[in-house]
């Protein structure tokens, strides 16, 4: 379609006949997730092989932080007595993205207070960048580990997808699970509705 109109604006075509073609509604994308039993065999490799990276992953599922948001958070958003993270506000493709507040289970609070008896400066990232990498990569550690733990079509941010799933089969509404994982729209958080317990008696 971009094509032709791009012809119809040099005056090297007359009709653009893209335009009669009926749109589909793009795929949601990729919604893996773990079940609590590859979490586990998941959990036992990374603590096997590389257990200095532990922290990362367990605070990243049931916290549902995407991965430059984790990786972003500094020790001043961290307030264990209120078991929150007030994120900072951050630029995205031009746009400015608020911030946000993440709520800590015992598992994240754990993760970050397992973080805290490294040495570190009080304004240092609770999760620091790998060596001297001037982005955040997980793959290093991760792959291998999904690897091993014979996990497939996983990525880091299919923890997010986790996160998610694992409240809608809990029983989450949709709207706690957008307020949960920070979502901007209800149909991002609507995906999973079909694992709630809810959606299945209704059905």
């Amino acid at each position: 379609s971009l094509c032709y109109r791009e012809g119809l604006r040099n005056e090297k075509v007359d009709v653009n006949p893209a335009l009669l073609v009926r749109h589909r509604q793009e795929s949601g994308g990729r919604l893996r997730y773990l079940t609590r039993e590859e979490y586990a065999r998941l959990y036992e490799v990374i603590q096997r092989r590389f257990l200095e990276h532990l922290a990362e992953f367990v605070f990243s599922v049931p916290s549902g932080a995407p991965l430059s948001e984790q990786y972003r958070i500094l020790w001043p958003m961290v307030d264990i007595v209120r078991r929150t993270v007030r994120t900072a506000r951050a630029k995205s493709n031009r746009r400015v993205i608020e911030g946000r507040t993440i709520l800590l289970n015992a598992e994240s609070i754990e993760a970050v207070e397992s973080m805290r008896q490294r040495k570190h400066k009080p304004n240092d990232p609770v999760f620091p960048r790998e060596g001297d990498k001037a982005r955040f990569d997980t793959r290093s550690w991760f792959v291998p580990c999904l690897e091993e733990a014979g996990i497939t079509d996983y990525v880091w941010h299919s923890n997010r997808h986790t996160f998610c799933s694992w409240l809608a089969m809990a029983g989450a509404t949709t709207k706690e699970i957008q307020e949960a994982a920070g979502h901007k729209t209800a149909a991002m958080a609507d995906r999973y509705s079909h694992l709630s317990p809810a959606h299945k008696s209704s059905v």
